[in-house]
């Protein structure tokens, strides 16, 4: 992976920004007043504004709304680590898992079948339909 330490090292330090925020005697008193439910309405408007960005084609703009939307994610998973319910590093390994459930003709093709666009929608919605009922 390309500059995966500064990824890291990036990634981090956007989760100890978070943790500064929530700390409850140094922190921001608006960030540790909010809860999961009250800060839902920001990540579907950050969301909204990925969404334009993308349709404006203005790349800055894009990068910009993409971090937004990801510290909607780190605050999140922090509201929920303080809440001892479970932490960034649960999200990052549920994602994980569930990327490789769902395209397992990446990540379990022992045949090396060439699988064709329609293939992978087909299996990905069969795949998620499948976890849904099980609720993975």
């Amino acid at each position: 992976m390309k500059n995966e330490k500064n990824i890291s090292e990036n990634f981090i330090n956007l989760i100890k920004i978070v943790e500064k925020l929530r700390d409850k005697k140094e922190g921001c008193l608006w960030c540790n007043s909010q809860t999961s439910k009250t800060i839902a309405k920001y990540s579907l408007e950050e969301a909204n504004e990925v969404i334009e960005a993308i349709n404006e084609g203005n790349e800055n703009k894009i990068c910009d709304e993409l971090g937004d939307l990801l510290f909607q994610v780190i605050f999140h998973g922090q509201i929920k680590s303080d809440e001892k319910k479970f932490d960034i590093n649960d999200i990052i390994k549920s994602i994980n898992r569930k990327m490789i459930r769902r395209n397992p003709h990446v990540f379990n093709n022992t045949k090396k079948k060439k699988y064709t666009l329609k293939e992978i929608e087909e299996n990905w919605v069969n795949i998620k339909n499948k976890e849904k009922k099980l609720e993975i």
